[in-house]
């Protein structure tokens, strides 16, 4: 999801029971829903019982405020760091590597599409040219013509 829709989700917006996140009001004011993994479930539980949210799921300094898209970008460069990764690391490169893991498993584009709420499947193309991971699997339909007899 994009920064500013993670520091907009309620608590009401994490739906456990469909391990769904829905995104609401997103680009273009148009809600969606997203994928929930059961791991990232448990850690949002752990994070709920220590922090006790009140209205948005993570919350800034007062109660009453969301937590800042600056101080989402100081996490991801301190977990980057610790993980040892060099290159400078952003929150849209991890929606990023979201839709190109996706498009490795062989998810359809248009359930990509969906996911990351663009209105045009153009938009969702552009990570097509990102994953090459199977491209040397690919046989090129010359090689069919002029095989060799066996």
């Amino acid at each position: 999801m994009r920064r500013s829709e993670l520091i907009n989700l309620e608590i009401t917006d994490i739906l456990s029971d469909r391990n769904q996140i829905r995104i609401r009001g997103a680009k273009g004011k148009k809600d969606r829903y997203s994928l929930l993994s059961p791991y990232l479930l448990k850690e949002l539980r752990e994070y709920y019982k220590k922090y006790r949210p009140q209205k948005w799921l993570f919350e800034g300094h007062s109660k009453t405020r969301q937590y800042s898209a600056t101080s989402i970008v100081k996490i991801l460069e301190k977990a980057s760091a610790r993980a040892g990764i060099k290159r400078r690391v952003t929150p849209h490169m991890l929606r990023h590597s979201f839709a190109t893991h996706l498009l490795e498993q062989k998810t359809d584009l248009r359930y990509i599409q969906e996911l990351l709420g663009h209105s045009s499947s153009k938009t969702t193309e552009i990570y097509t040219h990102v994953s090459n991971k199977d491209l040397n699997l690919i046989r090129n339909p010359l090689d069919e013509i002029f095989k060799e007899p066996d």
